[in-house]
């Protein structure tokens, strides 16, 4: 078998580095809930990770300055991805386990498939939509027992909800990072432009709606804070878009059906959760889409 070339082995490491942080990140966010309000708390989370993934840029001798356009991409990325999409994560986690959440996570790839071919006319080759299904099957598979277990009652169902909108708000932010791209915008400045867009749409759904800005100083929270928004949104969210960019949007966004094995063995060693037979044939399946997607030529227009 042919070796995978070094741009090959980078797009894997991203991939990696990805799933094992945002693999923890759902547990993380559970320290995250209680006291303090579920915006407030991305607020914050992004603020630092706009202030953060700037000064990288920086260092980089990236241009922090945008064009019109690049500026719209970078709001509507922003509102979508890391305002829309992170409440209602943060709010579902309220309702559900988190696990489950970010099994739901798993069908953002075939999500992004969809709006692209809708939106922008992109074309995917059939080993794109195959590793896109066989990941979420696979996650099905892997997590039914959870999800049965989760009890879907009233409270539930409202939590699986607030899911489904945070994965179709994550497509959206998706698309407009690419349209950001289409515009010319360099990854790290507008990624940091975008989390500033998104605190400040947040900031100002706050203080429209009276949500009281009280924090919790404990240090589970700042400690699970500083993770979220140094590990799991600057070092991430860098790689995640420039392998976006490089590879598209559906192998990136396949980052999103890696994550809940890591999720439920984080769930295995910190909650004492215990998974049978289901969870190894549903990461074979995961796995297998993981291959199809990173070999599947690239998109093209219509």
């Amino acid at each position: 078998m042919e070796q995978p070339s070094s741009v090959d082995m980078k797009a894997y490491g991203s991939v990696t580095v990805c799933a094992l942080v945002w693999g923890t990140t759902w547990y993380a966010i559970t320290f995250q809930l209680g006291e303090t309000h579920a915006a407030i708390s991305v607020i914050l989370r992004f603020g630092l990770a706009a202030l953060g993934l700037a000064a990288v840029a920086k260092l980089m001798k990236n241009t922090l300055s945008l064009t019109r356009a690049q500026h719209l991409a970078a709001a509507g990325q922003g509102l979508f991805a890391f305002a829309v999409s992170y409440y209602f994560v943060y709010a579902a986690e309220e309702k559900i386990a988190s696990a489950v959440v970010a099994i739901m996570f798993a069908a953002l790839a075939f999500v992004n498939l969809i709006l692209f071919r809708l939106l922008s006319r992109q074309k995917a080759s059939a080993g794109a939509w195959i590793g896109a299904i066989l990941g979420v099957v696979g996650v099905a598979v892997l997590s039914a027992g959870e999800i049965t277990g989760a009890g879907l009652g009233d409270h539930a169902v409202t939590g699986v909800v607030f899911a489904f909108v945070a994965v179709m708000a994550s497509a959206m932010g998706n698309w407009f990072a690419w349209r950001g791209q289409q515009a010319g915008a360099q990854v790290l400045p507008a990624t940091a432009w975008a989390m500033g867009y998104g605190t400040a749409f947040l900031t100002l759904y706050a203080l429209a709606t009276g949500i009281s800005w009280h924090v919790d100083w404990s240090v589970a929270y700042v400690g699970s804070l500083l993770y979220l928004a140094v590990i799991g949104s600057v070092l991430t969210f860098g790689l995640y878009f420039t392998l976006a960019r490089n590879y598209g949007y559906a192998l990136a966004s396949y980052i999103s059906a890696l994550t809940p094995p890591i999720a439920m063995l984080v769930s295995i060693v910190f909650e004492g959760a215990r998974f049978g037979l289901p969870a190894f044939a549903g990461l074979v399946l995961v796995l297998a889409g993981q291959i199809f997607m990173s070999r599947a030529p690239r998109k093209s227009a219509a």
